[in-house]
């Protein structure tokens, strides 16, 4: 399956939990065989870490704080340009496709 969101984007939480549903983050890390996404800033948990010793080095113990993974379906991909969630349209000019969005058809991979 193609993946047309990538690490980097900004993306909106679109279905989900009440308290995250409408934030933004942009895109940390992207799991395409698992079709998950984790976003900066959403589906925080935390973890009881143990204090850890290996190869020399000890770990704190404490709460730890992190960013768990979402399911792709559930963000949707901001426009740069016109800044409302949009689809992504694949375009194909030459040998290179390229992203642009389907409500105002800017290029969204610009650089």
């Amino acid at each position: 399956m193609n993946i047309k969101i990538r690490k980097g984007d900004l993306v909106e939480v679109i279905t989900g939990r009440e308290d995250e549903r409408g934030k933004r983050g942009e895109i940390i890390k992207v799991y395409p065989d698992e079709h998950r996404v984790i976003v900066q800033g959403i589906n925080m948990r935390t973890k009881h870490q143990k204090q850890v010793q290996s190869q020399g080095k000890t770990i704190k113990p404490g709460k730890v704080r992190f960013e768990a993974p979402i399911d792709i379906s559930n963000v949707m991909l901001v426009c740069p340009k016109c800044s409302k969630t949009t689809r992504v349209e694949l375009s194909r000019q030459g040998e290179k496709s390229q992203r642009m969005c389907k409500k105002c058809s800017a290029l969204i991979d610009e650089k």
